[in-house]
């Protein structure tokens, strides 16, 4: 599948880049262990990233320990939520 591949390509756990490409936003995600995702700024407008967004907002509020946008749900739910977005 196509989303497992931009994924993929996104956790560069050995060599982390701070560059974002163009219409992308980076996210880190786990509960214990957090992963770093770029994912399209699209998936903003989709309902159930959305939930994902309010679930962060009720746990951090506006301060992420990563430094960044972090999302509290499992690596696993995330890539099988993200996968049915178009």
């Amino acid at each position: 599948m196509a989303i497992h591949k931009i994924l993929r390509r996104s956790l560069s756990s050995e060599k982390r880049s701070n560059e974002v490409p163009k219409g992308h936003l980076a996210v880190y995600v786990g509960q214990n262990e957090k992963k770093r995702f770029v994912i399209p700024l699209s998936y903003l407008n989709n309902p159930s990233f959305q939930e994902l967004l309010f679930q962060a907002e009720q746990e951090f509020g506006f301060h992420h320990p990563m430094g960044g946008l972090t999302i509290p749900c499992s690596e696993d739910l995330f890539v099988d939520l993200t996968s049915r977005f178009s």
